[in-house]
């Protein structure tokens, strides 16, 4: 491994009084089991893999990662009411009522497609072609972003393509651990076809751990790079954090990152809060074709890192991108707005914002170099 130089039939909606009778038990007992299996993750994670340290890290301090702000602690009452209400007060809408629209891709469309397209395979996942090939962010394919698959928030739809399918993948980018952007079965299965992983520090252990051949890794600090086949891909800063279980929390990195090829020059968010880094990003590496910019899970009460719809705006204003393209919503249920609001609300803001928006349907192909706006497919 080298370091960086410079998953069924969804529920039908309940009144508030039906899920509060009927839910109540089954989805406490399921709390239950997920901290019971986070618990077993975490204790396996800390006895039988120790996790590497990175004292040469700025962001590394005291065993942990940390942001370079910190957040007010959150007391055990406030978290207790977190999950209180994520688990017994819902609102309905969160998980879509009917099927949403997916175009179906084959390995020959994508070979066949122009540099510089992209498409999108659901959550943060999408595929870029860059200089001839096939660069794929934060790959998610399983049915469930859970350290297991009969329990945990559930796709809305299926992949646009299969594992299968996919060409060969020069690089699989990584934004940080967790289950919705780290999917330990789709690592598996993409290792034979991919030739080199980026990482953000620590993840990169995890993988070799999971059996990638480290010479396929490539481990990366905030703002350095690493250049494959004439593309430059810079780790940059986010307002993050990280784990897999109750014992790892912030011992691997996360980061966003940014792809620049000879023809067009990308951001790519991962999973943020708001920061004055936008800005710094913009200056050192903008302008940017296309902003890919987290605008979903959001709520007030985590907003250190997740954006609100308007922070995502501030974000990319602070970046200076010529176009918006959302992600980090449609595919699974991960807090407690509905599914379609981000669409809503980050189109709404583009408008007021006169900023250029596309919203392509989950395997539509787009352009970077000229996009279009896409369609409101959420409302159809």
């Amino acid at each position: 491994m080298k370091h960086g130089s410079s998953e069924s039939d969804q529920a039908e909606p309940h009144s508030k009084s039906e899920r509060f009778v009927d839910w109540r038990p089954a989805r406490a007992v399921a709390m239950l089991v997920s901290l019971a299996v986070a618990l077993r993750a975490g204790l396996s994670g800390t006895f039988r893999d120790p996790l590497p340290v990175y004292p040469g890290s700025a962001q590394f301090r005291g065993e942990r990662f940390r942001n370079d702000v910190s957040r007010s602690p959150m007391s055990f009452r406030q978290g207790l009411a977190l999950w209180r209400d994520f688990i017994f007060n819902k609102p309905s809408g969160t998980v879509p009522k009917r099927a949403i629209p997916v175009q179906k891709l084959t390995r020959s469309e994508l070979l066949a497609a122009p540099d510089n397209s992209v498409w999108r395979l659901g959550h943060s996942s999408l595929v870029f072609k860059l200089n001839g090939a096939f660069w794929l962010t934060d790959p998610v394919f399983s049915m469930r972003a859970s350290p297991v698959q009969w329990l945990g928030p559930k796709r809305f739809h299926a992949p646009p393509i299969s594992i299968e399918e996919l060409p060969p993948i020069k690089v699989v980018v990584l934004s940080h651990n967790h289950y919705d952007h780290l999917d330990h079965a789709a690592i598996r299965q993409l290792q034979h076809k991919v030739e080199h992983f980026i990482t953000p520090l620590g993840v990169g252990a995890t993988l070799v751990r999971w059996g990638v051949p480290p010479g396929k890794v490539r481990e990366l600090d905030w703002w350095q790079q690493v250049d494959i086949d004439g593309v430059a891909a810079t780790a940059t800063p986010a307002q993050h954090f990280s784990g897999r279980g109750l014992s790892d929390g912030n011992r691997t990195l996360w980061c966003s990152w940014v792809l620049q090829s000879a023809e067009c020059t990308l951001f790519f968010s991962g999973d943020t809060g708001y920061f004055d880094g936008f800005r710094e990003i913009g200056e050192r590496l903008g302008p940017f074709d296309v902003a890919f910019m987290e605008t979903g899970a959001y709520n007030p009460r985590w907003q250190y890192v997740h954006m609100m719809p308007a922070q995502t705006m501030q974000a990319f204003l602070d970046l200076g991108a010529s176009w918006l393209y959302p992600i980090h919503n449609g595919t699974f249920d991960l807090s407690m707005h509905t599914w379609e609001d981000p669409f809503e609300q980050i189109t709404q803001l583009a408008q007021e914002h006169s900023v250029s928006v596309t919203t392509p349907q989950m395997g539509q192909v787009v352009d970077m170099l000229a996009p279009d706006a896409g369609g409101a497919w959420w409302r159809a």
